[in-house]
């Protein structure tokens, strides 16, 4: 699985709604991907957000989830004890955010370029994102 892009939470529901939150680089990244990749982790997250209300879908987060990952030829890259350990692990100062440090961890570990628009995500150095 190495090389590809990584999708934050974020940018997969920004993908799915045709926002234009996007930057150039990133549409042009997508458009050109031929392996797209997402945490397992962002279905947890994306089902915190539906549960405490600070995001809306259409249909039940699950049923979203799987039907957008595979519309668009997402792949889920699930979690594994080897990412647990890197989580907490990371090189340098980074966040408390348990989601963030596994889409981190899941982008070292699979030498992927993760697409993503959370600053704390993009000022970290030892991730590569696509700005």
């Amino acid at each position: 699985m190495s090389g590809g892009l990584l999708l934050d939470t974020c940018a997969l529901i920004w993908l799915v709604s045709e926002s234009k939150r996007f930057s150039v680089k990133q549409k042009i990244a997508l458009k050109e991907a031929t392996n797209v990749y997402i945490s397992a982790v962002s279905c947890a997250e994306l089902a915190c957000l539906t549960d405490r209300g600070r995001l809306e879908l259409d249909t039940h987060w699950k049923s979203w989830f799987d039907l957008h990952t595979e519309q668009n030829g997402i792949e889920i890259v699930e979690i594994s004890y080897a990412m647990i350990v890197e989580a907490y692990s990371l090189p340098g100062e980074f966040h408390k955010d348990p989601c963030d440090r596994m889409i981190a961890a899941t982008a070292r570990i699979h030498n992927l370029s993760l697409i993503t628009n959370d600053r704390k995500l993009l000022t970290y150095p030892f991730v590569n994102t696509i700005v």
